[in-house]
């Protein structure tokens, strides 16, 4: 049964950080480009950061570029989602994407609440 499960969410002071992780079962993320995106309520779902396959190459929202970081976790079919000096404005529902070819997959999401 393919799942994508994100978890690492939470309740941060602003500047804090947190960590993300993306698991999957049923195939292997080696094989797919993934993303994370977020939404808030009102608002379209928007790309946060994703990571390509043949070369590993990430790309940034210009919102997040140089506070968060893409990475993969191979050896344990694990996508994280490292988010430091975080901001007000970055809460959000995250939510993780699988993606190749006609094949997409996305988790349920986890919530990330940035306050004081």
């Amino acid at each position: 049964q393919v799942q994508v499960v994100e978890s690492g969410g939470g309740l941060v002071q602003p500047g804090g950080s947190l960590r993300l992780s993306c698991a999957a079962s049923g195939f292997a993320l080696d094989f797919y480009s993934m993303s994370w995106f977020r939404q808030v309520p009102g608002k379209e779902r928007e790309g946060v950061a994703c990571i390509s396959t043949s070369d590993g190459m990430t790309y940034y929202a210009d919102s997040v570029k140089g506070r968060f970081t893409i990475s993969r976790g191979n050896a344990k079919n694990t996508v994280y989602l490292q988010m430091n000096s975080l901001k007000p404005e970055d809460t959000a529902v995250y939510y993780c994407n699988a993606k190749r070819g006609w094949y997409n997959y996305w988790g349920q999401g986890t919530q990330v609440t940035v306050s004081s």
